[in-house]
């Protein structure tokens, strides 16, 4: 069984947003409206909590004010009551349901030559992350600043192949953890298990910072990454959800 407040605290160091506050158990993060997890407020502490009508309507206020929409995301440290008390304040299930993996990174950790790291997002690794459809303006523009506010060790990877730029991924190493965020292969050369390669690479290099876990979030229906992520030992940790309402007018 893996620790899942380590895990989303792990979580919440690897993507830092512009603005972030506390209402009793929950923190909030604001960014540019792109990443769900850097936009998004959630519980750290799934205890009653007797005020929790008058916290969801000051956290949806706020991030009215930011000119965001509400967010929250659901994962098993909510306070018991909060799914139904989101739907009666009028918030709605928003998409799928995401998969945190996690497993022990020795087994996976392996050096690869073809790997570097830009040090940062980079014309070639931006490039490859605008291969992958689910990437917006949005998101792509909270990436480029993510250096400046990333207080954990981060790796930006590409790996060559065929003298080709073919694939990316960004890991963050904090502590006993390591995420695993962004992968993102190019069309043509899919299918090749290059992005079990980048994941040994990131294992490698969150190793040698003493990371012990590996840890990704995968959408429960992208079938392929959560069979790459079993592939290397990584097994479903828990899920979480959001609950979004947009702000009136």
């Amino acid at each position: 069984m893996h620790d899942i407040a380590a895990l989303e605290r792990a979580c919440l160091t690897a993507l830092p947003a512009l603005r972030h506050a506390w209402d009793g158990p929950f923190v909030l993060k604001a960014y540019l409206g792109g990443t769900g997890r850097a936009n998004a407020c959630c519980s750290l502490d799934p205890s009653p909590d007797p005020a929790l009508a008058a916290r969801i309507g000051r956290i949806a206020a706020t991030y009215h004010r930011l000119g965001l929409p509400s967010r929250f995301r659901s994962t098993p440290l909510d306070p018991p009551g909060l799914a139904e008390a989101l739907l009666a304040a009028g918030h709605a299930i928003d998409k799928e349901d995401s998969i945190v993996f996690a497993g022990p990174a020795a087994p996976v950790a392996r050096a690869d030559a073809a790997v570097r790291d830009e040090g940062g997002p980079g014309e070639a690794w931006t490039a490859l992350i605008a291969t992958a459809e689910y990437q917006t303006p949005a998101r792509r523009a909270e990436k480029l600043r993510n250096p400046e506010l990333l207080a954990a060790p981060g790796a930006w990877l590409v790996l060559r192949e065929d003298g080709v730029d073919a694939a990316c991924l960004f890991a963050v190493a904090d502590g006993a953890h390591c995420g695993i965020f962004d992968l993102a292969t190019r069309p043509e050369f899919r299918r090749r298990g290059l992005g079990a390669r980048l994941i040994r690479a990131a294992a490698h290099w969150a190793q040698g910072l003493g990371a012990q876990v590996l840890y990704a979030q995968v959408a429960e229906g992208n079938a392929a990454s959560r069979g790459l992520q079993e592939s290397l030992g990584l097994r479903e940790a828990y899920r979480y959800r959001y609950y979004v309402r947009a702000a009136a007018g």
